[in-house]
């Protein structure tokens, strides 16, 4: 069992889960893995990453950087100061053009914080640690509460024109994340349906995406677009899409029983990056023809994700990974107990069947013996009272008739079949 185990969703492949955990775990993976992609893709919302420590393996030990920015990353805000506060001490350093200053030689602490004010907006950071080894880079966004403003305006306007014809893709954010557990695979599905035109758009349907083959438990998690929806193993995303981006996240479960497993799926429409994350546990290998690097990732939680990227997929395009080296218990020895039991039971079953039958037929045999003698016995007893037996013959066979009466019900005492438990009531 693993922490998250109580918070996964229960199967359902109708409703959206309402499991919070669950989210937050997907979106915390998500968002670690944003950051460590900046440089290799279009910028994530900003206001998933503002305030947030993200753990940088290539600065020095004991190095953070903190960089501000007004409303969208690459908005850089050069020349202004910002602080460091660690326990009672506070530092300061100014931004350089790309809007970030650097903070080096800094002692391992708990609870630090990175501060700005830009325009008489204070911006403060989430309380971080400071690590041992490597550093962390700081996001300060500006402007965030004006810029959600002017969205929301934008997107009622634009939802009050009526749709146009159009396309989707699946952007940059767009992801798959794999998280081991007992004998399965949890996978989840981040998408990220971008509509570049500034109105919203008809696709002439809604979006569907085939999950792949054996998926069990399909729903859609929380902050997924009320628009979608799981039917029959496919997702389904009803349009028109507003202008920007559509959020859904799918979560879903594989079960394997062997040490390697290909998926497959294939994209409806086109998808601007492919990224896999995949849980690293033990020898796991991940290989695919359509991720072209990979490397190790930590998120907040700890976990530890390899982490592949590759090039854009046309419309129809087909992603296959192969993950190898899995870790599970082998069902052979289950099915070899089970073929035993099958086999023995049948073997029980035709012995009872040979034994009850042998059975059987020695009590009629008995039975009949008895019924024969007790007419015997009747005749013998007819003769002596109408005195044609000889008294000393009479004796002599009574005897006889009695003593083989007597066996035969303790025969069928011992067999457990006896008349009236026994022979009870029966005239000796």
């Amino acid at each position: 069992m693993t922490p998250l185990d109580s918070q996964r969703p229960t199967p359902n492949s109708q409703n959206k889960t309402s499991s919070l955990g669950l989210g937050n775990w997907v979106l915390g993976v998500f968002i670690i893995m944003s950051g460590l992609l900046l440089h290799a893709q279009d910028m994530p919302d900003p206001s998933l990453i503002h305030g947030r420590a993200i753990p940088a393996g290539e600065l020095p030990a004991g190095t953070v950087t903190v960089r501000v920015v007004r409303e969208a990353i690459g908005n850089n805000v050069p020349n202004q100061q910002v602080r460091l506060i660690i326990g009672e001490t506070t530092r300061t350093a100014t931004t350089d053009e790309q809007g970030r200053a650097e903070f080096q030689n800094l002692p391992r602490a708990d609870g630090a914080l990175a501060e700005v004010t830009v325009d008489g907006e204070k911006l403060v950071s989430q309380p971080f640690a400071v690590p041992t080894s490597g550093g962390l880079r700081v996001i300060l966004v500006a402007g965030l509460a004006r810029a959600a403003e002017r969205k929301k305006q934008e997107e009622a306007a634009n939802a009050a024109a009526p749709p146009v014809k159009g396309t989707v893709v699946l952007g940059n954010n767009t992801r798959v994340l794999m998280q081991f557990r007992d004998d399965g695979l949890d996978l989840y599905y981040i998408l990220e349906i971008v509509n570049s035109a500034r109105a919203r758009v008809d696709i002439g349907g809604p979006l569907q995406l085939e999950l792949p083959t054996g998926a069990l438990g399909a729903s859609t998690l929380e902050g997924s677009s009320p628009s979608a929806s799981i039917s029959n193993g496919r997702l389904i995303v009803r349009g028109p899409f507003a202008s920007g981006t559509t959020s859904v996240q799918v979560g879903f479960r594989m079960m394997y029983d062997r040490s390697e497993l290909t998926l497959s799926q294939v994209w409806p429409v086109p998808v601007q990056q492919v990224i896999v994350g995949v849980e690293r546990l033990g020898d796991v290998k991940v290989s695919s023809p359509q991720l072209t690097s990979t490397n190790d990732v930590r998120t907040e939680g700890g976990e530890v994700f390899i982490l592949g990227n590759g090039p854009a997929l046309p419309a129809g395009g087909v992603t296959r990974v192969t993950l190898s080296n899995l870790p599970f218990h082998s069902r052979m020895p289950l099915y070899v107990a089970l073929g035993l039991a099958v086999v023995l039971a049948g073997v029980g079953v035709w012995l009872s069947i040979g034994t009850g039958t042998k059975r059987d037929q020695a009590r009629h045999a008995l039975v009949t013996r008895r019924d024969t003698l007790l007419t015997q016995l009747e005749q013998l007893e007819s003769k002596r009272r109408l005195g044609t037996v000889d008294p000393s013959s009479y004796s002599t066979r009574r005897q006889r008739i009695l003593s083989e009466l007597e066996r035969i019900y303790g025969e069928l005492d011992e067999a457990g079949a006896g008349p009236g438990g026994g022979g009870e009531g029966v005239a000796a």
